[in-house]
């Protein structure tokens, strides 16, 4: 592995089999590889310690590469198999992304674009697929020359990709945006009416995401056209700038941002008509205890954090569920109004229902006989334990409750017979060859198997509370609260 600067990579040990392979063996093991990397240690000079980093940097590039072919012989391979299974041409290697995904530790859709950027590496961008292999050019970077030239033929994109090559010195020393510039540059040279029309059809996938960001804080990303986003973005600025020269004391940022939600909830403090679930345990409700608690869509939150959300809402205690005479010393009712804070300020509801985790092994096993009684409440049962879609490395929101042993199999309609899946990956488990089964384990365990006998194992992550290395708890007792305004309120009555 010397490079071209004489780079020395130092290991302390042999591998497993007792010999160190040699580099220039073509049937070298990948296992063998992966020993003699873990054993290495840092050089003992400075300019040691860059030559070892940039040697193992085109190892990398050298990895990706080699896995952009597997993963394109992987799936001729499944294709194969599928045309002499007799599977219709049309659906023939369905599910090799997913495949793809799971081996990588990935999630489902990045594993399709892992496989999208291998497809067009190996078959119409040898130039870069041979910059990858030499450590010219990093995954990353040859990522987005794919994916700026997606528009093109594939004779086109060839011909950029020979235009373009590393070895023609075009990318030395050069960032990201000068490739992506370079890439469009000649994307457009080479068929400016597909460019054109891409633009076009880009506006048709605008959208609003969310996702979570550090210290109980989101990133809510708005993809608009370019006029659009210029517009709102000049709005926000402009009504931020009015207001501070009126004394208004918040940041620009901060007062764009409060801008937004009061614009689009309607009200300043955001919450307007939707639910908001929170798990957490009793003691971190009522006797201030430090565990975390979760709140889906988003995760871990700190407990100070939840409390403040309950018992700073604004809102009053539902009838019947919690009042005053449960609340923590010191602290106000749940839901119960602040000192000094009018009628008008009461305007949210906390509704709790109390779910129970076995002792130690933190599995939900029963929640408030009431919600069970209704399809409605097993949802919200595998919702709380499930978190997010319990396929491996997947952490896309729920959108399917799913059997695991399918109902034209005879599986029941049961909490243990149940998943929280993303649509996606319910949609590639109903694929040929895929299975599921659960698995005995601490917590509900699921056991997926793939076309080429793999198995992946997935654990419903355990709830706040949960002392699976510590003394058990008897019984842990967590509470699912509801936020609610108007019509939820009645709804939920109705429900119970």
């Amino acid at each position: 592995m010397d490079g071209n600067q004489g780079t020395q990579l130092i290991w302390t040990g042999a591998p497993s089999g007792g010999t160190v392979p040699d580099a220039a063996v073509p049937d070298v093991r990948l296992r063998d590889l992966i020993d003699v990397v873990s054993s290495l240690r840092p050089g003992i000079e400075s300019a040691e310690f860059i030559n070892q980093l940039r040697a193992l940097e085109d190892l990398k590039s050298a990895a990706a590469a080699a896995q952009a072919r597997i993963a394109v012989a992987f799936d001729a391979a499944q294709r194969s198999a599928d045309a002499a299974a007799g599977v219709p041409a049309e659906e023939r290697g369905r599910g090799v992304g997913a495949q793809i995904a799971l081996a990588r530790r990935e999630s489902p859709a990045r594993g399709s674009r892992l496989f999208g950027l291998a497809k067009a590496l190996v078959t119409e961008m040898p130039h870069t697929l041979a910059a990858l292999d030499t450590g010219q050019f990093t995954e990353w970077r040859a990522t987005l020359l794919v994916k700026e030239t997606a528009c093109l033929s594939a004779e086109d994109r060839c011909a950029v990709d020979e235009e373009l090559a590393a070895d023609t010195g075009t990318f030395d020393g050069v960032g990201d945006k000068a490739i992506i510039a370079a890439a469009r540059a000649a994307a457009y040279r080479r068929d400016p009416r597909s460019v054109t029309q891409r633009a076009s059809h880009a506006a048709t996938e605008r959208h609003v995401s969310l996702r979570p960001a550090p210290d109980t804080m989101t990133y809510l990303t708005a993809l608009l056209p370019v006029a659009q986003g210029v517009a709102v973005h000049a709005a926000l600025t402009r009504h931020a700038d009015s207001l501070r020269s009126g004394g208004d004391a918040r940041t620009r940022g901060q007062i764009m941002a409060d801008a937004l939600v009061e614009r689009t909830t309607g009200t300043t403090a955001g919450i307007s008509g939707v639910e908001v679930q929170l798990v957490m345990t009793d003691r971190t409700l009522l006797q201030g205890e430090s565990e975390p608690a979760r709140l889906p869509g988003y995760g871990i939150v700190p407990a100070g954090w939840a409390r403040e959300l309950l018992t700073g809402n604004h809102g009053t205690a539902a009838p019947g569920r919690l009042g005053n005479e449960h609340a923590a010393p010191g602290q106000p009712a749940l839901g119960g109004p602040r000192p000094g804070q009018s009628g008008q300020d009461r305007a949210f509801k906390v509704w709790l229902r109390r779910l129970f985790t076995a002792p130690g092994t933190g599995d939900l096993v029963a929640a408030d006989s009431r919600a069970r009684l209704f399809p409605a409440g097993l949802r919200r049962f595998i919702q709380a334990r499930d978190d997010t879609c319990r396929t491996p490395y997947c952490d896309a929101p729920i959108r399917h409750f799913d059997h695991i042993i399918p109902w034209h199999d005879g599986g029941p309609t049961s909490l243990a017979n149940g998943a929280g899946l993303c649509e996606a990956c319910n949609h590639t488990k109903e694929l040929p060859g895929w299975t599921a089964r659960t698995h005995p384990g601490t917590r509900h365990v699921l056991d997926i198997r793939t076309p080429t006998g793999h198995t992946y194992r997935s654990t419903a992550p355990p709830l706040p509370g949960t002392h699976v290395n510590g003394d058990p708890p008897v019984m842990a007792a967590h509470y699912f609260g509801d936020l609610f305004r108007g019509r939820h309120q009645r709804e939920l009555r109705q429900s119970a």
